[in-house]
């Protein structure tokens, strides 16, 4: 199965207020780089990908220096107060480009630094073989089966404490990229907004909407940088891999 080409969409809207930065955590450095330059880099490289949109802070002060050092000229959106707001000028502004509706998209958060060209790989093969089964709600993302003891915590003030333990089978933990075409999820984003539904991802629109998206195994090194705990671990992966700045 070829990989189908497509379009990168990346919010990055965000403040990241938790890891206690004097800036947004997509433009802190991380081995040499900023954390939003890794996150970018196997997607700028890759063949399959036509082009990208990063949806922005209308206030960023610091993306230009960024945009000077990447390799390809990335599209500009205004992103919003929440994910799905930036997702959804990000696609807008691709419409509006001129990128058909019919059109692959992934969306990848910019505090993943450490997405492995393996898993793109595996996402764009296996979603894009399952295309013509799945008509328009065709899509898929990266996920990890959970394979931790969970427990649901007790409702009510006081000390936390375990109520009861949660059956984790069938349990997957979502991830980024996620892929869809391009007029399908403005669709569903755009219902959810009608309907006053807010999405923690793509792939719930998406199944607001009747989709079954196909969960593609991940890599547990794709982790999301949201701590300082997360950030140590980033900066350990890429150095293991031997990345330069």
């Amino acid at each position: 199965m070829e990989r189908p080409p497509y379009w990168l969409v990346m919010p990055a809207a965000g403040r990241g207020t938790r890891l206690g930065a004097d800036l947004p955590k997509q433009y802190l450095m991380l081995a040499g780089r900023s954390m939003l330059e890794w996150s970018v880099q196997p997607f700028l490289i890759d063949a399959a990908c036509r082009g990208l949109v990063v949806a922005l802070a209308p206030d960023d002060a610091h993306w230009s220096q960024v945009r000077s050092r990447l390799q390809r000229v990335p599209i500009e959106a205004v992103g919003g107060a929440e994910r799905a707001d930036s997702v959804r000028s990000a696609l807008q502004r691709l419409q509006a480009s001129g990128v058909g509706a019919d059109e692959w998209v992934l969306v990848h958060d910019a505090a993943r630094p450490c997405v492995s060209a393996a898993e793109i790989d595996a996402l764009l093969r296996a979603v894009g073989s399952t295309a013509d089964r799945e008509g328009r709600l065709a899509g898929g993302l990266l996920a990890l089966p959970m394979t931790d003891t969970l427990k649901r915590q007790r409702s009510g003030a006081g000390s936390i404490a375990s109520q009861e333990t949660v059956a984790r089978e069938g349990l997957w933990r979502a991830l980024t990229p996620q892929m869809f075409r391009l007029g399908a999820l403005l669709a569903a984003l755009d219902a959810a907004l009608a309907a006053g539904r807010r999405p923690t991802d793509e792939a719930q629109a998406m199944e607001w909407q009747g989709a079954q998206p196909l969960l593609v195994a991940g890599e547990s090194t794709n982790l999301k940088v949201t701590t300082a705990q997360d950030w140590a671990l980033a900066e350990g992966i890429l150095a293991a891999r031997g990345a330069q700045p």
